[in-house]
Order: C-alpha cells, then sequence, then structure tokens
C-alpha cells in the first residue's frame, strides 16, 4: 500500500486541512519542522520517510482564485525524485493537460470542480495517467451524480476523498472504499480522509487500498518510521 503525503497550498503558504473548511485553515504549524513553507515541508516529511509521491492541493485554483503552479516547478526542480499529484481545479481535459507540465506530475481531476461527466470521459482521453477524486460531503458525492452510475468512465487511479473527515480524527471511510471497491474492482483505490495512526493503516491494507493520502497523521507523529517502511 502506498503512502502519499499530501500538502495543502493556499496563497503560497501549507496550511493544515480540517474538515473540508477551507475558510478555516491556517498555516502549518508542523512538529516535523519546515513552518508552513512549502519546499521546508516537503523536506521534513522526506527526512521522516523516503516517499515516493507528494501531492498538493492548490486551495487558491480550486477555489479559482488565483493557482500556486509557481510552488509546483519549485517543488518539481527540488525533488525530482518525486511523483507530484496536483488538484488544481480541473474542470476539464485542457485545465488536465495545464497541469501535466512533464511526466512526472499526474493532473488529479476532483469530481467536486469536474464541468461534466463528458468533460472527464475527454480529460481521461488527453491525459490517461491522470488521476480521479470521487470528492463526499457527507453521503453526497460533490459534482456530477452520474460519475457512480458509470464507473466505466474511471481511469485507473482514483480516489476516495472524505472530506469532512480531513483532519478530524474520524478514522477513513472503510464502508465507502468497500462500495467503491464493488463498483470498480478495475480501479486502484486510494482512501483519503481521517487516517489516526497505525490501526487505520492495517484496516486500510487489509480492505485492499492501493494507497492512502496523510497529513494530519504524519505531523502529530503518530505513525513512526518502522510503521512507514511496512508500507511504501
Amino acid at each position: 500500500m502506498q503512502l502519499i503525503p499530501v500538502i495543502d497550498l493556499l496563497r503560497g503558504a501549507v496550511v493544515h486541512a480540517r474538515g473540508g473548511n477551507r475558510a478555516a485553515y491556517r498555516p502549518l504549524a508542523s512538529p516535523l519542522g519546515g513552518g508552513s513553507d512549502p519546499l521546508a515541508v516537503v523536506r521534513a516529511l522526506l527526512a521522516l520517510h523516503p516517499f515516493r509521491t507528494l501531492y498538493v492541493a492548490d486551495l487558491d485554483a480550486i477555489e479559482r482564485r488565483g493557482d500556486n503552479r509557481a510552488i509546483v516547478r519549485a517543488l518539481r526542480l527540488e525533488f525530482p525524485q518525486l511523483e507530484l499529484w496536483v488538484d488544481a481545479g480541473c474542470a476539464d481535459a485542457d485545465d488536465a493537460v495545464a497541469v501535466r507540465i512533464d511526466d512526472r506530475v499526474r493532473p488529479v481531476v476532483g469530481s467536486e470542480t469536474l464541468a461534466s461527466e463528458d468533460a472527464l470521459r475527454e480529460a481521461v482521453r488527453a491525459v490517461p495517467e491522470l488521476v480521479l477524486s470521487l470528492d463526499f460531503k457527507g453521503d453526497t458525492l460533490l459534482g456530477p451524480a452520474t460519475l457512480l452510475a458509470d464507473p466505466g468512465l474511471w481511469p485507473e487511479r482514483v480516489i476516495a476523498m472524505t472530506l469532512a473527515r480531513v483532519g478530524a480524527d474520524a478514522g477513513p471511510d472503510l464502508d465507502r472504499l468497500q462500495r467503491l471497491r464493488a463498483l470498480a474492482p478495475h480501479c486502484r483505490l486510494y482512501a483519503a480522509g481521517g487516517v489516526r495512526g497505525p490501526t487505520d493503516l492495517e484496516d486500510l491494507a487489509a480492505l485492499g487500498a492501493a494507497g492512502v493520502l496523510l497529513a494530519t497523521a504524519l505531523h502529530a507523529g503518530r505513525l513512526s518510521r518502522e510503521t512507514l517502511a511496512r508500507y511504501d
């Protein structure tokens, strides 16, 4: 099971995401170090564990009020060994193509910002390597509801994003992950939101998750180097 650390970017700084309430996000202050500077935070994460992939959520782009593209480019230059999964609020194929600045940057298309089911079909044709994030608020899928009815459209990699559980210490939504696995056994499913510690990782691995997105549990020191080394 792949472990993927997350940084959420807002106005050039890394913020602590909690419960999907972006207006309340505050600059990160992590015991790992780095403050809220994106490059310093990633250095601190890599000092903890040699992660292979980094998830970057560009909250300004998602909210349509600017972007953090310069930081994404800086991350590529400083950490060429990392594959970057970048959610920059893609609505369609053109947006996905713009995000994929090279073959080490994989666009994340979130259902929250996706224009339509047809837009996903066209985006997958244009960038087959993209990742689909199914963004849930409670039991409601944000974005085109028809996505759940046609999993044949989904790319190989799909994230089950439970926004209310992000940073909330509520545990991962195992039931939702099981339902999505039943819908799309051909997909590699990644869990996002709610991981508290080693037991949650064990449960996700037992469920067959291909990977998990992590932030709060890393910065809170709940996942030791030994635990991380068992998975990634």
